[in-house]
């Protein structure tokens, strides 16, 4: 969107004017993401749906960020990989690695698989990096920056290991619905930040699964959070990037927190504590 300022007031685009160019931090976010700063988060975990691509209108709606539950369940869609039954998976065409191929007769191409942010449901799980980011993807979408998952963290609290019923879900025998603990919201109002699934990001570091160390001991920042970055492993194995694991999970205090990060798992690592989360 462009307007014009001429003579103290912003006016129809006229020759002698300079055209002003609205940022994008100042546009409205979707319905389903948060917006914290110049970044649209999603407020949710993703869970990933098969959606037929020839289903024009409900990928529209998700694509808009304006899909709802009843609109997937009514439209036809499948939940792929719930955490942590992770079934039923992903179809054939949307495989290990991310290398998938569209529906036939899609237009634009597409698997016909959909991240969306939206509460009530298992966030999806048992995905690698490359997956987590062509969903995003093919849903308008990208994987948010490591920087955007730190700054939209901000404020989330953390119960340690001793969560009640509504905190984040750091310490039990599984994952929660999206949303549904309702003490688990950051600052920017986005939830499950720290445990319920861990959460790819976009950046990948040198990979490090060894000699992690935490926060409170090394730089005096509260919380006990885990941190293993900067690789120092030999073998082949760790020659592979690791990309950014941010949030922990619902079974390993240490590695759940606003300040935990995970560097320890290759891009190609899938398992069902590890989800996702999208940012426009």
């Amino acid at each position: 969107m462009k307007q014009t300022f001429c003579r103290g007031r912003y006016i129809a685009a006229l020759a002698l004017c300079a055209t002003w160019a609205v940022p994008a931090w100042a546009k409205k976010c979707p319905a389903d993401s948060v917006q914290v700063g110049p970044a649209c988060v999603d407020t949710y975990e993703a869970s990933v749906w098969q959606i037929a691509p020839s289903n024009v209108g409900l990928v529209n709606l998700v694509k808009k960020g304006k899909a709802t539950l009843a609109d997937l369940t009514g439209g036809g869609a499948t939940q792929l990989s719930p955490s942590p039954s992770c079934a039923p998976g992903f179809p054939a065409n949307f495989p290990a690695g991310g290398q998938w191929t569209p529906v036939l007769g899609s237009s634009p191409p597409s698997p016909g698989v959909y991240a969306l942010s939206i509460p009530g449901v298992p966030p999806s799980a048992c995905i690698d990096w490359f997956q987590a980011a062509q969903a995003c993807r093919v849903s308008g979408k990208r994987l948010a920056t490591n920087l955007e998952w730190q700054d939209a963290a901000a404020g989330t609290p953390d119960p340690g290991n001793t969560p009640g019923a509504n905190d984040c879900n750091t310490n039990s025998g599984g994952p929660s619905n999206t949303g549904s603990r309702t003490n688990c919201k950051s600052s920017w109002g986005v939830c499950d930040m720290v445990g319920n699934v861990d959460e790819w990001v976009a950046d990948w570091a040198d990979r490090n699964n060894t000699g992690c160390t935490d926060w409170t001991t090394a730089v005096g920042l509260a919380g006990g959070d885990f941190s293993c970055f900067g690789g120092n492993g030999s073998g082949a194995s760790n020659q592979v990037p690791g990309a950014l694991i941010r949030g922990g999970d619902w079974g390993v205090v240490t590695f759940a927190g606003v300040f935990a990060v995970f560097a320890g798992g290759d891009p190609s690592l899938s398992d069902a504590p590890i989800g996702f989360r999208c940012a426009r």
